[in-house]
């Protein structure tokens, strides 16, 4: 059943970003959409299996990976500032913004405090494919898109663990931050030092493709590591490929890594967050959710852009930056899940939030879309 599902999705998605992109639309696009057709919801040709939530985990870690790979380190150092600020007021408005609208509904504090976490979220995966897309990875809004990306993610595990102490939840908010401090420290030291030498060992081994092994080695031990310390995968991941993006064998592991995820692992990941939803249960609250999905990405854009404009980004590249850190992706469906499990979200408002996360994700592409070329276009006028 598995390799039918399987190469259900494939030619489906192909299929589908085809489309997209025929239409003016990021690839990623269409295949999200289309994860929705194949799902439960519409024709239940796909499952939402463990199986295929294990290698969707495995795509998106390859993305970012891949995404590490390409960022161009120089212009990366020179939106640090930009990034500091994106992520700290892309979580402040969210987070400020969510607890009031919490508060409105109805919720406690501590739920509307959840709630305002839960939007603060950031999943830059959707965004990187369509940086990738429109050539604007290795730009200054992409650069800063992906280092507020590890901010926002270290700021909002923080605070969800802060929240979860004062609330009763057996954690310990210092030790949760020496476990990130920790994950930081020899990560970046495993980067600078370690990874040129396992990459150097590996490669006159006499069986095949040892390079690429290496580097895949690499990458599932960084993301291992990150998600052991309480840090998302996908950063790990992420610090992986921008250490080996400073040896001489970043090309290519890039150019394997990138065949190897696009050709299989990537699209799944795509697809299945589509998969994944399940509209059952929401349609009596539907102004909630539309509601929800509209603050939601409205306080994510505005804040960020708000960021981006403080630390000297011209408007218009401000919002494109925003529109890049709209997606919250598989980062606010585990925080969720979380609230599900500690009795902080119920289940209703759990579905709700689910269909929030998937509008957000859907909106991220063409969003970015439309501002990143109205923002070429100024350039170009200028």
């Amino acid at each position: 059943m598995l390799i039918l599902q399987l190469a259900a999705i494939l030619f489906a998605s192909k299929l589908a970003g085809d489309i997209s992109v025929r239409l003016g639309q990021p690839s990623v696009l269409g295949k999200l959409l289309i994860g929705i057709v194949l799902g439960p919801t519409v024709l239940g040709v796909v499952d939402n299996t463990e199986i295929l939530k294990e290698i969707s985990q495995i795509g998106v870690i390859l993305l970012m990976f891949i995404a590490g790979l390409e960022t161009d380190m120089d212009q990366f150092k020179k939106t640090g500032k930009a990034s500091t600020f994106v992520g700290v007021l892309g979580i402040v408005v969210p987070l400020s913004l969510g607890y009031i609208a919490g508060l409105v509904i109805g919720l406690s504090t501590a739920q509307a405090v959840f709630l305002g976490l839960l939007l603060s979220a950031t999943s830059v995966s959707i965004s990187v494919q369509a940086l990738k897309e429109m050539g604007q990875l290795k730009s200054k809004e992409g650069s800063a898109i992906l280092g507020a990306a590890v901010i926002d993610d270290i700021l909002v595990i923080i605070a969800l663990a802060f929240l979860m102490s004062m609330t009763g939840g057996d954690v310990n908010l210092g030790a949760v931050i020496i476990k990130k401090v920790i994950f930081f420290v020899i990560a970046i030291l495993l980067a600078w030092k370690a990874i040129p030498i396992v990459l150097r060992l590996f490669a006159p081994l006499r069986v095949t493709e040892t390079v690429i092994s290496a580097a895949l080695i690499i990458c599932f031990a960084f993301a291992y590591f990150a998600e052991a310390t309480g840090v998302a995968a996908i950063i790990g991941a992420y610090i992986a490929g921008l250490g080996i993006s400073f040896t001489s064998f970043k090309h290519e592991v890039f150019e394997k890594v990138e065949t190897i995820g696009y050709s299989i692992f990537v699209p799944v990941f795509f697809t299945s967050i589509g998969v994944a939803v399940e509209f059952s249960g929401v349609g009596q609250h539907l102004w909630l959710m539309i509601s929800l999905s509209i603050l939601a990405i409205l306080t994510k854009l505005i804040g960020a852009a708000l960021g981006a404009k403080l630390a000297g980004f011209a408007w218009r590249s401000s919002l494109a930056v925003g529109a890049g850190m709209v997606s919250r992706g598989e980062v606010a469906l585990i925080i969720a899940g979380i609230g599900l499990d500690t009795k902080l979200l119920t289940a209703d408002l759990f579905a709700i939030l689910v269909v929030v996360v998937l509008v957000t994700t859907i909106v991220t592409p063409p969003l970015m879309k439309a501002i990143f070329k109205e923002n070429a276009t100024a350039q170009q006028a200028a």
